[in-house]
């Protein structure tokens, strides 16, 4: 297998797991997110959930291309 074929074998490994996980882990709901209600409509803002994400993800592809 290319290295090009086994990188993305990996990532979508990884985010079959984290969707997987998701179903039991519930970080979407944390303070700074923006939820606003009106009538029967709902719209979700996740800022601060999406940065959270952003920073974990940052910090994995840093250690994987280090160590690479």
């Amino acid at each position: 297998m290319t290295g090009m074929a086994k990188f993305l074998m990996i990532i979508g490994g990884v985010i079959f797991v984290i969707g997987f996980l998701m179903q039991f882990i519930h970080i979407g709901k944390l303070p700074g997110d923006i939820v606003i209600k009106k009538g029967n409509t709902t719209v979700y803002f996740p800022i601060v959930t999406s940065l959270l994400i952003s920073i974990v993800l940052s910090l994995i592809f840093y250690f994987i291309g280090k160590f690479r």
